[in-house]
């Protein structure tokens, strides 16, 4: 027979995941509209305005813009993660490991310049704005733990060691891809093919430099 309590305490974890899966869906369907205007030019108001949802709904489940753009990029930042995981754990060689990363790097960049761009537009903003540091230095770490990841198994796979920090290589990396959607947003056609072929440099050098 089950207890009061246990019951209480199934009915309360079923809430709370219906509450955390309705705010899913609801940063999903906000998340274009915040990444084709940005952080500074999106209220919550605005985002209902381009959506199904009514503005009430959307200050139910997030306090304001704050907490819903840090949830959305959060969430597309995981998929991120995961993606480039999946490389890491099936790349049998470190060649590759080498071309199946550049070329993930240029399909998300083709597909979802603009989520790049709100990330890149949340980074800047947490330089003025103390209550997006916390999730953004979050972020900025499983970004950097994913490309060691891929560093690390690239240098396993190649029968060497890297020749560079953890923080040393996100760096790089990051850089390399930010002026790579820099030029894909200005309309360039090779920013594509200079991304893919400075993630294969970038990796040989941090290896075999």
């Amino acid at each position: 027979m089950t207890k009061p309590a246990e019951q209480t305490d199934r009915i309360s974890r079923r809430q709370v995941n219906k509450f955390e899966e309705r705010r899913r869906l609801l940063a999903e369907g906000a998340l274009q509209t915040l990444a084709e205007r940005g952080y500074a030019r999106t209220s919550l108001r605005e985002i209902a305005q381009n959506t199904d949802f009514s503005h009430g709904t959307l200050h139910y489940y997030f306090r304001d813009k704050v907490e819903l753009i840090t949830y959305c990029v959060r969430q597309y930042k995981a998929q991120c993660v995961q993606r480039y995981d999946d490389i890491v754990a099936t790349a049998q060689s470190a060649d590759e490991l080498a071309r199946s990363f550049a070329d993930g790097l240029a399909v998300t960049l083709e597909q979802d310049a603009l989520l790049h761009r709100l990330w890149y537009d949340l980074r800047s903003q947490s330089l003025f704005e103390e209550s997006f540091r916390a999730d953004v230095a979050e972020i900025d770490e499983s970004l950097e733990r994913m490309i060691w990841r891929i560093v690390t198994r690239y240098a396993e796979l190649a029968g060497q060691e890297p020749t560079c920090a953890s923080g040393m290589a996100y760096a790089t990396f990051d850089g390399l891809f930010q002026q790579a959607l820099l030029r894909h947003l200005s309309g360039s056609e090779l920013a594509l093919d200079g991304l893919r072929r400075g993630a294969l440099r970038l990796l040989d050098h941090v290896v075999f430099a």
